[in-house]
């Protein structure tokens, strides 16, 4: 349990300069009418900066499907710890990862409140398989459970 609490905590800042990178730079786009404008740049800034973390991730609950760029797709390895030595690849956990970059397009569009960045994580094969209720409560209890009681999803 100690060494997955570490790599928790030590994930958990990166994934929140994630998400802050995509809320910003979707937040530069309010309110210019245009939708898919704003999620791309939500999508480019999410993925640039996941390609920073420390770690092995898989998109298992993305935007798209390969062809249907720029979103983040379902199966795309994202993270710091591809294409590098196998020594630092080992050393970098594996992670399956839930995005959507901008929950809201509309309304950050039209320039209206309460868009958000999304972003959950769980070990490799972990607590995953919701993709059919990335928007619903059965996905939040599946991936936060902790979290639960004081989070809701609409």
């Amino acid at each position: 349990m100690g060494h997955e609490l570490s790599t928790e905590r030590e994930l958990s800042l990166d994934f929140l300069r994630v998400c802050e990178a995509a809320a910003i730079a979707a937040a530069k786009t309010m309110g210019q009418g245009d939708r898919k404008g704003s999620d791309q740049v939500a999508v480019e800034a999410m993925r640039e900066v996941m390609d920073s973390v420390p770690m092995r991730g898989r998109i298992v609950i993305g935007e798209g499907e390969r062809d249907e760029a720029p979103m983040l797709y379902i199966g795309e390895e994202v993270g710091g710890g591809f294409g590098v030595s196998d020594d630092v690849a080992n050393l970098c956990p594996e992670v399956d990862i839930a995005v959507d970059p901008l929950e809201g397009t509309n309304l950050c569009a039209l320039g209206a409140n309460n868009a958000i960045a999304v972003l959950a994580a769980a070990e490799r094969n972990g607590p995953a398989e919701c993709s059919r209720y990335l928007h619903g409560q059965d996905c939040r209890r599946s991936f936060m459970p902790r979290a639960s009681s004081i989070l809701t999803l609409q």
